[in-house]
């Protein structure tokens, strides 16, 4: 298993996202993305960037997909492309990732990183249905608390989201690249709630879909229940709560709900 000291490779994550990893490497990665925040952070960052990059060169180039919808279909789309374009491979039965090198694949996530960062105030002008992730992009939105022990947080009476300011909503949306989304759409949501000692602070906000996913501000709102009555039950510590949320509350919603799907979306 890798120590906590050590971190997953880019090889290890693209793999892990294309699903092309053994039982027994899949099982290695998921161990280390359990307990390691930095890489959990780095998998969310390459999803995002490629998701986004082949969305923005489809639009660009007026080209429809042909696959399903999904992270894996869009990857093998780009990578059959990149592939045509420019490997000649002799030996036709051998798949898309085996036929590339590992020479061209960090090379493409290079690229989808810097297109990112050079068409981002682009895919800003775009309309509200270009940002759907349900989990924040944790670069911008690690999660902050405060300094609140477990009495203090179970003792306030509020256990209500604070109202966030239209000043901070643009500067969350801007941060995001959504300047011309439409504010009824989201709700600038904290990561970690006040009500388990979440802090009023901008990397604490990101703009969460009330509707466009499945796992949306609604959904997020039963787990922040649930999370707060079982800290002031004395059936879960405080801390473990505010990280368990913070790196991925809809992990922490299945965990605590035991269940894949929400149990009410409306």
């Amino acid at each position: 298993m890798v120590s906590q000291d050590s971190h997953l490779s880019d090889q290890d994550l693209l793999l892990a996202l294309d699903g092309e990893l053994s039982v027994h490497d899949a099982e290695r990665v998921h161990i280390h993305l359990t307990g390691c925040w930095h890489c959990r952070g780095r998998k969310q960052e390459m999803e995002a960037t490629i998701a986004g990059f082949i969305r923005m060169h489809q639009e660009n180039h007026d080209v429809k997909s042909a696959f399903p919808d999904g992270r894996r279909a869009l990857l093998k789309a780009q990578l059959a492309q990149l592939q045509a374009q420019t490997v000649s491979s002799p030996n036709p039965f051998r798949s898309v990732s085996q036929r590339l090198s590992w020479a061209i694949v960090p090379a493409l996530v290079g690229l989808c990183l810097i297109a990112y960062v050079g068409f981002r105030e682009m895919l800003g002008r775009r309309s509200a249905h270009m940002v759907e992730v349900a989990v924040p992009n944790p670069r911008f939105t690690p999660g902050a608390t405060v300094l609140f022990s477990r009495g203090q947080v179970c003792s306030g009476s509020n256990t209500k989201n604070k109202l966030v300011t239209s000043a901070v909503q643009r500067r969350v949306f801007d941060e995001y690249g959504i300047r011309a989304a439409e504010p009824s759409a989201y709700e600038v949501d904290y990561l970690i709630t006040p009500a388990l000692g979440g802090a009023d602070d901008i990397h604490n906000l990101w703009p969460q879909s009330r509707k466009a996913t499945v796992w949306n501000s609604l959904v997020k709102d039963q787990l922040e229940d649930r999370m707060r009555n079982l800290v002031c039950d004395g059936q879960l510590d405080l801390a473990t709560a505010q990280r368990e949320i913070a790196s991925n509350w809809i992990d922490a919603y299945k965990k605590y709900f035991r269940t894949d799907q929400p149990l009410n979306r409306n």
